[in-house]
């Protein structure tokens, strides 16, 4: 299939197309979902992180692949509509939209909650209106800003891990615990794999890239491999720390930092953990601005929303109903909620990749992530419900 001509500047390379992925992985995931996680199978949350990981791979593989046959913005909004029909492609199109946007409103709330507490929804809004003014300006410059805020979550989650394992508790001992019922551990691997949401922040620049066919597969992979070192090393410590008694609380690298090094520790992880919400939401709003770009581009969208700008090509209006999503659920959701929301549709808007994958020719990497998908968003709802 031929594509189009791009509309937008084809400026990211293999480096920066990772920065970009790693940006919307290592953020508010890996510092607020282990509490939830946690709570619901315990130790057990290692099993739940390798199927959350199983998951992200046979996602990443079915978008990987539709990426080299439809190097365009929209990801699995566009493969849906171009290879199983438009009604497909307005579900994982509107999935991604809602998913991304209640991400991008929970990295915003986690920002607020670290750099002012009692204050989470002033701050919040803030953050979505200086991460909007970033993205505006355009990609490159947000590619760098990225490439920071990376870089001090890698070198603060690797502090909190070596700190916690010079301790004299960094090794207990403890009994096996009961495994957990199969619906928990569906709902605890769906929340873990928000975490590892991010790749596909790749997969809808296809663009923006350069060479899509083989920048957006390296990017993929290369991002995932360092995210999965990073997410089994703060999980063991997550299991650790728990089992030696540390309690956990809705911010547990925090409560971590406490028993291991005491308040100079607390400041860092915080600091930390502003930084890492901040790459979050700005990465987030690039690509959900991306995504209605495409889908007005092609009028599943109002088309008021396919304007780019002359000067940076950016598509600024997309962007700026992405921020405004975004503020929306600052102002009237929580954390909690937006991550289980967040969870529930990126399945769903996998699931759409998977098919379109299987309609290319593909069988057994698409079937087997339905197979995966379907179970953990049942494993969620049950969750919500009961």
């Amino acid at each position: 299939m031929t594509s189009p001509p791009s509309r937008l500047r084809r400026a990211l390379g293999v480096r920066a197309a990772t920065v970009v992925g790693l940006g919307a992985m290592l953020g508010t995931g890996v510092f607020a979902v282990w509490t939830p996680a946690y709570a619901l199978v315990g130790p057990w949350i290692l099993i739940g992180l390798l199927i959350a990981g199983a998951v992200a791979v046979l996602n990443a593989a079915s978008t990987v692949r539709l990426a080299r046959v439809l190097p365009e913005s929209g990801g699995a909004y566009a493969y849906g509509r171009a290879f199983i029909g438009r009604p497909a492609g307005l579900i994982a199109g509107y999935a991604f939209v809602v998913g991304k946007s209640a991400s991008a409103g929970a990295a915003a709330l986690t920002i607020g909650a670290y750099a002012w507490s009692g204050h989470e929804r002033l701050v919040g809004l803030a953050a979505v209106a200086v991460s909007l003014a970033l993205d505006l300006r355009g990609i490159v410059r947000s590619v760098r800003v990225s490439a920071v805020l990376v870089v001090i979550v890698l070198l603060v989650l690797a502090t909190l891990a070596v700190a916690w394992w010079s301790t004299d508790s960094a090794f207990p001992s403890s009994s096996p615990s009961s495994p957990p019922s199969g619906t928990d551990l569906l709902a605890a691997s769906g929340l873990l794999l928000v975490a590892f949401a991010g790749y596909a922040r790749v997969t809808v620049l296809g663009e923006e890239v350069r060479d899509p066919a083989r920048t957006i597969p390296r990017a993929v992979v290369a991002g995932f491999a360092i995210v999965i070192v990073v997410y089994v090393m703060i999980a063991a410590t997550v299991v650790a720390a728990a089992v030696s008694g540390v309690a956990l609380s809705a911010a547990p690298l925090t409560d971590i930092a406490q028993a291991a090094a005491g308040e100079w520790l607390i400041v860092v992880v915080r600091i930390g953990a502003v930084v890492a919400a901040g790459a979050v939401l700005l990465s987030l709003l690039a690509g959900v601005g991306r995504t209605l770009f495409a889908m007005a581009d092609r009028g599943d969208a109002p088309r008021p929303l396919s304007a780019v700008a002359a000067r940076t090509r950016t598509p600024y209006r997309a962007e700026i109903a992405a921020a405004a999503l975004a503020a929306l659920v600052v102002a009237v959701g929580g954390i909690g909620f937006a991550l289980g929301l967040s969870a529930a549709t990126i399945l769903t808007y996998y699931s759409v990749a998977h098919v379109a994958s299987w309609r290319q020719g593909a069988r057994i990497v698409p079937v087997a992530g339905l197979a995966l998908c379907l179970p953990l968003t049942g494993g969620l709802i049950v969750a919500a419900l009961g």
